[in-house]
């Protein structure tokens, strides 16, 4: 288990493919009350599905451990050669602010290091705050800017995270 501050343990584990209904589920909760532009629509399950069996993914849950293990976000990254992308992490809005997102990108960064990845690039819309803050918390640094990425216009920011020690 992993101190979740603020809010108890957590347990961070590898998705199996049959959860694939429980994280598009989660995927649509956590983006569902966003005050942020919508950077993408939900993935719905047959996404998840290919997401959880592809190759070279890594998809993670976290979960908090109240008197029972609750789902409180997730990750998915996938990687090439000894280069990995974050494709989403998303946390649920009553989990915010409790250490899961960072406890997250923390996990994944120790996994895909282990695997030989020696960064993760992330990319995010330049106006979402907290999650460049997020990202910056683990030592992402700048690395790129792509105007009109997102389906809404919006500008993305690509930050590095280099994982090597």
């Amino acid at each position: 288990m992993t101190d979740g501050g603020r809010g108890g343990n957590m347990l961070i584990r590898s998705v199996a493919p049959a959860e694939a209904a429980l994280l598009a589920a989660l995927h649509a909760a956590c983006f569902e009350t966003d005050q942020l532009p919508r950077q993408s629509n939900a993935w719905d399950e047959a996404a998840m599905t290919l997401f959880v069996a592809g190759p070279s993914t890594l998809f993670l849950l976290a979960c908090l451990a109240t008197p029972e293990p609750r789902p409180a976000g997730f990750l998915i990254a996938r990687g090439a050669v000894d280069e990995a992308e974050l494709l989403t992490v998303g946390v649920l809005g009553e989990y915010r602010e409790r250490g899961v997102g960072q406890a997250l990108l923390q996990h994944a960064a120790w996994t895909l290091r282990a695997s030989g990845i020696l960064r993760l690039f992330l990319e995010v819309d330049e106006t979402n705050a907290p999650a460049l803050a997020l990202y910056r918390s683990v030592g992402a640094e700048p690395a790129g800017h792509r105007p009109g990425y997102y389906e809404n216009g919006a500008n993305a920011a690509v930050l590095r995270l280099e994982l090597e020690s």
